[in-house]
C-alpha cells in the first residue's frame, strides 16, 4: 500500500518525543516524512529537517508557512497528515489552522491547553471530513487490547474498583534549572497550561482506565501537589473517581517518586475477577479469582482475542513494547486515512476527538478540585 505523506510540527534537534513518532511511523513503512516547522528557530528547523534527509525547500520556518504552501502543492505531493509534538499551549492553533487547510491531524496529548480551546477544536473538525487522532500510546499495547475485550465480554462481571497509577522519578529534583527543555516546558504553566503532572502523566492514567473498561467518569476529587520547591505546577497528585456503572475509581500520578521510571499499572476489580497490567512487563496479563491459581496471559501465545493478536508483530516470548505500541496506533491511523479517501468504513480503535474532549475535562476537573479543597467536581458530559 502506498505511504501516507505527513509533516511534523515540533520534533526537531534536541527534542524527545518527535524522533519516538518518527519510529513509530517508520516500523510498519506506512508514512512518509515529506515535511516540517521543526523548531521555533527557523535554521534549528532547517537543520532538523535536512538531518532527516528533506529538501531544504520542505524544511518551513514556522508552521503557518508550512500550511499555506503545503496546500498549493499538488494533490498526489502535499503533505495528507500533520503530527504535532510541540508544547502542550501551541497545540490548538497548529491544529486549527491544520483544518483550515485540508489536513488530518494526528497530535500528542492532551490535545490543547484548555478545555474551551478542545470544545472549539471538535466542533470545527465536526465541520469537516478530516480525521483526528490522540496519541495515548499505552492503549496500543496487545494486553491492553486483551483486558480490553475480556472487561466487555464480562469475564469479571461487573466491574466496581478501578485501580490506575503512574509513577516516575525524573521530575524529584529542580530539573528545569538544570538545562533540561522537557522539563523546563513542563513546569512552566505558559506552556504546559494548567497542569504539569496530571496533564503529563495522570491523563494517560485517566485514558486507560475509560479505555479498558469501557466506563466513564462521572465525578472525581483531587489533590494535587507541587512537592519540589518554587515549582508552579503539580508534580504529585492522587484522584478518586466514581464511575457510570457506580464502580469506584483511585488514580494515582506522581513525577517525584525517586527510582520510578515509567511505572503505569492498571488493575480491575470485578465480581468475579479481577485483571493487573503493568508497563514495565507489558507483554503479561494478569487474571484472578479467588478460588483458582492466578492465570497468566502472554502475548502470542493462542489464548488472546482478536484485539491483542492484530496488535502482536513477533512470537510469543519476543519482547514487545513501547515503539510498538506507538506504532499500532500510526497504523490504524493510516488505515483510517486510507479508508477515508475511499468511503470506507473501518473499525476506529485509536483515541480521538472524544478522546481529547475527555482527557482536558479529567485535567481541568481535578485542578479545580484541588484548587477548591479537594471538593468532588461533576465531569462534564459531551
Amino acid at each position: 500500500m502506498r505511504r501516507i505523506r505527513y509533516g511534523m510540527v515540533g520534533g526537531g534537534q534536541g527534542a524527545f518525543i518527535g524522533e519516538v513518532h518518527r519510529m513509530a511511523a517508520r516500523l510498519d513503512d506506512c508514512y512518509e516524512l515529506v515535511c516540517g516547522a521543526f523548531s521555533g528557530n527557523p535554521e534549528r528547523s532547517r537543520q532538523s529537517g535536512v538531518a532527516l534527509g528533506l529538501d531544504e525547500t520542505r524544511c518551513y520556518r514556522d508552521f503557518d508557512t508550512m500550511f499555506s504552501r503545503e496546500a498549493a502543492l499538488p494533490e498526489d505531493e502535499r503533505m495528507e497528515c500533520v503530527v504535532i509534538v510541540t508544547p502542550n499551549n501551541s497545540h490548538y492553533a497548529i491544529a486549527m489552522l491544520a483544518l483550515e487547510n485540508g489536513f488530518h491531524i494526528l497530535s500528542d496529548k492532551p490535545a490543547t491547553a484548555t478545555l474551551d480551546e478542545c470544545l472549539s477544536l471538535a466542533e470545527t473538525l465536526a465541520d469537516t471530513d478530516l480525521l483526528y487522532g490522540l496519541t495515548h500510546t499505552y492503549t496500543g499495547y496487545p494486553m491492553i487490547r486483551e483486558a480490553r475485550e475480556r472487561v466487555a465480554a464480562g469475564q469479571l462481571g461487573t466491574v466496581r474498583k478501578i485501580i490506575v497509577e503512574y509513577t516516575q522519578g525524573w521530575l524529584s529534583q529542580r530539573e528545569e534549572d538544570r538545562d533540561n527543555p522537557q522539563a523546563a516546558w513542563r513546569t512552566d504553566p505558559a506552556r504546559a497550561g494548567s497542569s504539569c503532572c496530571m496533564g503529563d502523566i495522570g491523563v494517560h492514567a485517566f485514558n486507560l482506565a475509560e479505555f479498558v473498561t469501557g466506563l466513564s467518569v462521572t465525578r472525581l476529587n483531587a489533590e494535587l501537589n507541587s512537592i519540589v520547591p518554587g515549582r508552579k505546577l503539580d508534580d504529585d497528585g492522587t484522584v478518586l473517581m466514581h464511575f457510570d456503572n457506580g464502580a469506584r475509581g483511585t488514580l494515582l500520578s506522581s513525577q517525584i517518586c525517586v527510582g520510578d521510571e515509567n511505572n503505569l499499572r492498571l488493575r480491575v476489580y470485578g465480581d468475579q475477577a479481577s485483571l493487573d497490567w503493568q508497563q514495565m512487563e507489558p507483554n503479561t496479563l494478569w487474571l484472578k479469582t479467588n478460588n483458582s491459581p492466578a492465570q497468566m496471559i502472554r502475548t502470542g501465545t493462542g489464548s488472546v482475542g482478536p484485539g491483542a493478536a492484530a496488535n502482536t508483530r513477533v512470537p510469543a516470548g519476543h519482547p514487545e513494547g513501547y515503539i510498538e505500541a506507538f506504532a499500532n496506533l500510526y497504523r490504524t491511523f493510516a488505515e483510517e486515512i486510507r479508508a477515508a479517501s475511499t468511503g470506507a468504513i473501518i473499525d476506529k480503535t485509536i483515541p480521538g476527538i472524544q478522546d481529547a474532549l475527555r482527557g482536558m475535562a479529567f485535567i481541568e476537573a481535578a485542578v479545580r478540585s484541588s484548587s477548591e479543597g479537594n471538593v468532588w467536581v461533576e465531569f462534564p458530559e459531551f
